[in-house]
């Protein structure tokens, strides 16, 4: 069975899935084997439930009168499922990556451009070489256009994102401090991000730039299509403006203020009013989806609670978005407490970066910082320092934050986000 056959099947479906536990009457359960698990043994239970198809990589469980099939990788499959679905689709595909603020920057996009069109979008972080495949495999007939998020921890990952959604216009939020290990340095990082805009050139679509960034600057120059922002002599030329610690945008003296914290979500607004523009939408349709647009994914997120102000920022860490987090903290009024928790994958660069963000934060005079991991811990000589989230809990039960203003900032896997309960 090739994808071409199993295309008429995949456009009756309702959805396609990798979970078992979400499989729904008319969905396609492709079943993913892990090293413990073989997901196969799944498949004349979900046949049961309703599945209209389920794909299998153990030809034990083939059942073709049940349309249970079986492909020697089910990885494969999808992926040549959702490239066969590309090559049908008329419709322009967005795609973005970069170290930082791509998931935000794809939230506000899609507000932005659903103003106008049925934009479908990736939900919430299945950027990988699974999740986008899911995500071109969730477009409709009645979608108009789509935003694709790609993530990257090694090189040539987006170089395969890119073969597989095909995109129309591409756009590098910033190239960071993120994924060193994977990456070997940050000028592996440039170089790996940077495999959307080979992409992009080899086949003659559209770049978005930001021109107050040198190396997005560097790797266009002298390239065409491009839509471009941040200048005076620029396509599009937005101001910056913040209120009570929120950050707006503004052109030709229109106003839309957001309801996220940090100067550096003004490029993720100016990115995204760009592409609005570009489309056809006017300044108050932009306005409405920046200022009706509220992060609920524990990026940027401002929360009231007990009289205390905290920004949860615990999706994602890395130097590059802790630098910018902690001096965005800083204007803050009234005391400020921040906990900040280890940023991860930063491999042989990991004790120089931790040390070189302690000293950082020391120098604004914070009321109080607390860190939270081993690599803070090993840094740390003069903070309050726990292991892990567990122990800081524990601290918390017994010991208030006094401050007015508190940041939680930590990679993923510290799940800092669970203290929140333990802070009166």
């Amino acid at each position: 069975m090739n994808a071409a056959s199993f295309y008429p099947l995949f456009l009756q479906a309702g959805k396609v899935t990798i979970d078992s536990r979400k499989i729904e009457s008319n969905d396609i359960f492709f079943a993913f084997s892990g090293e413990n698990f073989n997901a196969a043994t799944l498949a004349e239970t979900s046949a049961d439930q309703g599945a209209l198809a389920v794909i299998v990589e153990d030809q034990a469980f083939e059942n073709t009168a049940r349309n249970i099939f079986f492909v020697p990788s089910t990885l494969e499959f999808l992926q040549e499922l959702a490239i066969h679905h590309r090559n049908q689709l008329k419709i322009p595909i967005i795609a973005l990556t970069g170290s930082n603020g791509k998931t935000t920057t794809k939230e506000i996009i899609h507000a932005v451009l659903s103003q106008k069109f049925n934009v479908q979008y990736t939900f919430g972080n299945l950027n990988n070489h699974i999740g986008v495949p899911l995500t071109l495999l969730s477009i409709k007939l009645e979608h108009e256009m789509a935003v694709v998020e790609m993530g990257a921890n090694h090189q040539k990952e987006i170089e395969l994102l890119c073969q597989i959604a095909q995109p129309n216009f591409g756009y590098i939020t910033n190239f960071g401090k993120a994924h060193l290990e994977g990456f070997g340095g940050f000028e592996g990082v440039i170089k790996g991000k940077s495999e959307l805009y080979d992409y992009l050139k080899n086949h003659s679509q559209t770049i978005l730039v930001n021109e107050n960034d040198p190396i997005q600057v560097e790797k266009t120059e002298n390239y065409s299509p491009k839509i471009t922002f941040g200048k005076a002599n620029s396509d599009y030329q937005f101001e910056e403006f913040s209120n009570q610690n929120f950050v707006g945008l503004s052109f030709k003296n229109q106003k839309a203020q957001s309801k996220l914290t940090g100067n550096y979500n003004f490029t993720n607004l100016c990115a995204a009013a760009s592409l609005g523009f570009y489309f056809g939408l006017n300044f108050e349709q932009i306005k409405t989806a920046i200022e009706n647009y509220t992060p609920t994914n524990m990026r940027s997120q401002v929360l009231e609670k007990n009289g205390k102000t905290f920004v949860l920022d615990t999706y994602n860490a890395n130097p590059s978005s802790m630098v910018e987090s902690l001096k965005n903290f800083s204007t803050f009024n009234g005391s400020k407490t921040i906990i900040i928790g280890d940023m991860l994958e930063l491999g042989e660069e990991s004790d120089k970066e931790h040390q070189s963000i302690l000293e950082f934060a020391e120098s604004f005079n914070f009321d109080e910082i607390i860190t939270v991991g081993k690599h803070f811990k090993k840094a740390n000589s003069i903070s309050q320092s726990f292991n892990d989230t567990q122990e800081l809990s524990k601290y918390l039960e017994s010991n208030d934050i006094q401050s007015k203003n508190v940041l939680l900032k930590a990679s993923r896997g510290i799940a800092l986000e669970k203290i929140l309960e333990f802070i009166h």
